[in-house]
């Protein structure tokens, strides 16, 4: 469950705690429990305007929504992952890492070209270590993935 907007790069850090804030208290009141940690997935990237991005939490099965926090799922498929320990400002170069490594093994990532920017399949970071329950963000983990294209399933 999430909420979708297109937002400018440098409103991220406001923007993310607040809708984790708001989707788990929308959670919270429809009865639903989290089913694993949150996430933001990045539906289109263009560092220079804005980013459509979706911020939310996973959840066990199918919820109706009323609006503003909605449903969506991650397309099967492969994926490649990256596991960084650290502090927020670092996940920009871990996710230049994630690219990096896949174009030298010539993988071929669920990705095309949009008037918007770099539109991803699915690509998101998912923040295993809550801060509010650790505190050191030299321990803070978040996974990185990027699906890797169709074609690729083959191989």
């Amino acid at each position: 469950m999430g909420i979708r907007k297109v937002v400018p790069m440098h409103e991220l850090p406001t923007v993310i705690p607040q809708f984790h804030r708001e989707v788990f208290g929308w959670l919270g009141q429809h009865g639903e429990s989290p089913a694993g940690a949150p996430f933001i997935r990045y539906h289109t990237i263009n560092m220079r305007s804005a980013l459509d991005v979706e911020i939310g939490v996973p959840v066990a099965s199918a919820v109706s929504t009323d609006g503003r926090v909605v449903e969506s799922t991650l397309p099967a498929g492969q994926y490649a992952v990256l596991m960084y320990t650290g502090p927020y400002d670092g996940l920009m170069q871990a996710n230049k890492a994630l690219l990096d490594w896949a174009k030298v093994r010539g993988l071929a990532l669920d990705r095309q070209d949009s008037p918007n920017g770099d539109a991803f399949g699915a690509r998101y970071e998912s923040y295993l270590i809550d801060p509010a329950g650790e505190p050191d963000p030299e321990k803070w983990e978040t996974e990185v993935a990027i699906r890797l294209a169709d074609r690729q399933a083959s191989r």
